[in-house]
């Protein structure tokens, strides 16, 4: 375990037994952000196969008194112009209790240092509603800089 940054969390990947609150929080953190209203048994299904994969990613969660109160997932991105993988920073939550509390900086700080000790891992990427300004302004202090690439997508 690390310890987090301000708040005296500790932090770790998650497993299995995790799966429920992690997909909580997941439901949460969609209709916080974008109002979006997600199936509970599917996003349950998609923690679960995530974490009975280690190829699809990793989750980094932030425990306080045996609680979890923070997350964030990790998955992967070959790129070719690279010869090498972006790991991509999802599913970011910090329950309201916690909040600028710097569990968020210390859960991204341990997945860049996670990363910068893998010589295969060229870079974080991560994606950001455009209207959620304060994630926004929270990413740029943690050294993160605005990219000039849009984001499409097709959902089926």
């Amino acid at each position: 375990m690390v310890a987090g940054e301000r708040a005296g969390a500790n932090l770790r990947r998650a497993v299995m037994t995790d799966a429920g609150i992690i997909a909580a929080y997941n439901i949460v953190m969609a209709e916080e952000t974008e109002g979006k209203a997600l199936d509970p048994a599917t996003v349950l299904a998609g923690v679960e196969a995530l974490l009975a994969d280690p190829a699809k990613g990793f989750y980094l969660v932030a425990e306080m008194e045996g609680r979890v109160v923070g997350q964030a997932m990790v998955t992967y991105e070959w790129s070719d112009w690279w010869n090498g993988s972006f790991w991509w920073v999802q599913s970011v939550y910090v329950h309201p209790d916690v909040r600028r509390q710097g569990i968020f900086s210390g859960i991204f700080r341990e997945i860049e240092r996670g990363a910068r000790k893998l010589p295969g891992v060229v870079g974080l990427r991560l994606y950001v509603d455009a209207e959620n300004l304060r994630a926004q302004e929270a990413y740029r202090r943690l050294g993160m800089d605005e990219s000039n690439y849009l984001m499409f997508e097709r959902g089926f």
